[in-house]
């Protein structure tokens, strides 16, 4: 079963919204046995729309619009849909009450006739309803294949696709069953990772897929197969993770989609009722502020410390100016010591602290762009280990905040 997915608009195209409508569809779609086989982003443009239509029925049994379904003249996308199908728009009366009872609901007023032309559909379509806004989904179908058509705003998108779309789809086709198992990583790049694991890969059966997923800071492999039988495909892909955890069950970090390297750490700190601050330099608060997006952080996370200028790192870390002097800021020894003192200031079981060259220049420092000391305060005592993460500004920080709670992660399993 093939789909795709087209998405309509200009802001996509001219990078003033991400596009991530199309990551969601393929990934709800994947779930139930639907194969995603191209994305396409066209702007507000009646010709593109229609060349889209016509190039997608030719190679997939679903196609899946989004955007272009507003209330104003530059969404065109039904009237694009009455071309493309021969029809006419007509008053829907079951979206026009999901108007009435929206405006009702939220609003205490009457809608007004551009709210009311929202309701305006192709007499060919089925209404889907939108429980969270005015426009109305709509599916069609032609020539054995189904369209479906969904507002861009991301929250309307999701509803009607766990509402309407997919129950429709599962009764409507039969889809063979597709079994996932991502893994994620961390600590190790790619091509290393491939090279540990290159004969596993080679001796995997064809009906067993391994993709690499890279991200800063972790890899995800995705281990995926399909058939009819579930706890047979089940079986399989256990089996073939179990023999990944043989080989690379030391940087494994999680088996979902979502966890990351700090949500593992807070998992552990919780578990083990343990504690830990921060003293950040180079990561500029970062390491904090994934800490504190997480609910309930306050168990594990006491506080930390922005100590971005020399001066602060001796007032209030108690970072001895003389170490300053000898080693430089930016080295081993201060980044110990800046462990040190957060964890003694904040009476935690642990500290991690940065110490670094961001870029793009060097400033007063000695050592290159993109290095950066990470040192760690534990229950035994004070340890750093040095880094480069290349010349991206952006990309040193991220990988310093990620490589922070990875050494971090290391030293909770040990004790």
């Amino acid at each position: 079963m093939l789909a795709e997915i087209i998405t309509i608009g200009d802001e996509i195209l001219i990078g003033q919204i991400v596009d991530t409508n199309s990551a969601y569809i393929a990934t709800e779609l994947s779930k139930i046995g639907v194969q995603v086989v191209q994305i396409t982003s066209v702007q507000d443009d009646k010709a593109h729309i229609l060349e889209s239509l016509a190039n997608a029925e030719k190679r997939v049994d679903i196609v899946i619009t989004t955007g272009g379904l507003g209330p104003t003249k530059d969404d065109i996308t039904k009237l694009t849909l009455c071309d493309y199908f021969d029809d006419k728009l007509v008053q829907n009366e079951k979206a026009l009450q999901n108007v009435y009872r929206l405006f009702e609901k939220h609003l205490n007023r009457t809608p007004n006739q551009y709210n009311i032309n929202q309701a305006n559909l192709p007499s060919k379509a089925i209404a889907l309803e939108n429980r969270f806004g005015t426009a109305p989904g709509m599916w069609i179908e032609q020539n054995k294949t189904v369209f479906i058509s969904l507002p861009g705003v991301p929250y309307e998108m999701k509803g009607l696709m766990q509402n309407e779309v997919l129950p429709r789809l599962q009764k409507k086709f039969k889809r063979p069953i597709i079994v996932h198992k991502t893994i994620l990583t961390t600590g190790m790049g790619e091509s290393a990772i491939a090279e540990i694991i290159e004969d596993f890969e080679n001796n995997l059966p064809l009906d067993v897929k391994l993709a690499y997923l890279p991200s800063l800071g972790r890899v995800r492999l995705r281990l995926s197969t399909k058939g009819v039988n579930e706890s047979a495909l089940h079986a399989a892909i256990d089996s073939h993770l179990k023999q990944l955890q043989g080989l690379i069950g030391d940087i494994i970090i999680g088996y979902d989609e979502e966890t990351s390297i700090e949500e593992v750490v807070a998992n552990l700190l919780v578990k083990n009722q343990q504690t830990v601050s921060l003293a950040e330099s180079c990561t500029g608060g970062q390491m904090a502020r994934k800490l504190t997006k997480m609910s309930g952080a306050s168990q594990y996370f006491v506080g930390g410390f922005v100590t971005y200028a020399t001066s602060s790192k001796t007032k209030i870390l108690g970072v001895p100016e003389d170490l300053i002097k000898k080693h430089t800021v930016v080295s081993a020894q201060v980044a110990e010591a800046m462990a040190a003192g957060a964890k003694k200031l904040y009476e935690t079981d642990y500290a991690i602290s940065t110490t670094g060259v961001a870029g793009p220049t060097k400033g007063d420092a000695n050592e290159d762009v993109g290095t950066v000391f990470i040192g760690i305060a534990t229950p035994h005592g004070a340890f750093s280990e040095k880094f480069n993460f290349g010349k991206d500004r952006a990309r040193v920080i991220t990988d310093a905040a990620n490589k922070g709670f990875e050494l971090l992660r290391k030293e909770i399993l040990k004790n």
